[in-house]
């Protein structure tokens, strides 16, 4: 009876608070083809809403979209939330240099040169090279303290990791993603059957094969992989953007979303999932795979294997999650800035 009692007291007991170090921001890197797709944005206005409340601080974004108006609409985004002064990095040589349905929002003018959304970068091409600042962001951090949250394709992470040295650093690319990264946060792959479709070749994954393959077989720390099969599942409110962003007379986010495709309509939230675990893996909002291996075909279909010592884990949500999720995401991506 007694071994009964201390069992159900230690369930029921309430969680140990979080140490000092366990509280501090998370460290995060954004890697994103924003313009493609309008989760990428939604995703760097959720990123915003964490670190007004303390979760994260933002050190750089890096771009992996290869058009000159992807980086500026990300500082204006930036600017909008009053963090003008964080890097951005882009991709040379990347894919997908198609201009999009809203990138050209960063060009947009009230009148003759003024910009509905201020802001300073004005062309990627005025922009450093994406591995370079990532060598010097990260060569900047204490050791194991980083968390990157890659939604777009692997491009600027597999030239990270073939880097050698250079001023920001002595060592190789992979060995500084070794020293300084402690998780890769990755929204690629596809690992549930989709509408009957047992496999299939996910976005992300199929428009830079390569350099996914690459990543896949050499990153040195752990990734956890948000499958296609999240995002689909936990669809953005429609409602949310006719009604959560109106105390901005034009708010990038909620005129990225018009623009991708006339409301009504509720978007996959893709790129917000990898975020979320990024900043708040403890929160609840998803289980994990047991570790394994994620392979890549020469196809693009992505294979997850159970493996006790493997280096990578797969989201998974139950519906109950999902319903939590949603409401999170609603709440976050239309949290207003901070004042300044």
């Amino acid at each position: 009876m007694i071994t009964t009692l201390l069992s159900l007291l230690l369930l029921t007991a309430p969680p140990a608070p979080a140490s000092a170090e366990e509280r501090k921001p998370v460290r995060l890197i954004f890697d994103t083809d924003i313009g493609n797709d309008v989760d990428d944005a939604m995703a760097l206005g959720l990123i915003h809403a964490l670190q007004s409340r303390g979760k994260c601080e933002l050190l750089a974004v890096t771009v992996t979209k290869d058009h000159e108006l992807a980086a500026p609409l990300v500082d204006a985004i930036n600017h909008v939330y009053g963090r003008g002064d964080i890097p951005i990095g882009v991709v040379r040589g990347g894919k997908t240099p198609e201009p999009g349905k809203f990138l050209g929002l960063a060009a947009e003018e009230e009148g003759p040169g003024n910009l509905r959304y201020p802001h300073d970068l004005r062309s990627g091409a005025d922009a450093p090279e994406a591995v370079s600042l990532l060598r010097r962001v990260l060569a900047d951090q204490p050791d194991g303290s980083v968390v990157i949250a890659q939604v777009g394709f692997s491009t600027n992470l597999a030239r990270l990791l073939a880097s050698g040295p250079d001023d920001s650093s002595p060592l190789s690319g992979r060995d500084l993603a070794a020293r300084k990264v402690r998780l890769l946060s990755v929204m690629a792959g596809a690992f549930a059957p989709i509408d009957g479709k047992p496999r299939f070749g996910e976005y992300n994954i199929v428009q830079d094969l390569d350099a996914a393959r690459a990543l896949v077989r050499d990153w040195p720390t752990p990734i956890v992989f948000s499958g296609f099969e999240i995002g689909i599942a936990i669809p953005y409110p429609a409602v949310s953007i006719e009604r959560d962003f109106s105390y901005l007379a034009h708010h990038p986010i909620a005129e990225a979303y018009r623009l991708y495709e006339p409301p009504p309509h509720e978007r996959p939230t893709w790129d917000l999932t990898s975020v979320l675990f990024a900043v708040e893996p403890d929160r609840g909002y998803f289980d994990l795979s047991p570790p394994g291996l994620v392979s890549i075909a020469d196809d693009g279909h992505t294979r997850f294997e159970p493996e006790p010592d493997g280096p990578h884990r797969v989201l998974i949500a139950s519906p109950e999650q999902a319903a939590r999720v949603r409401e999170a995401f609603v709440q976050l991506v239309s949290q207003p800035p901070a004042p300044r």
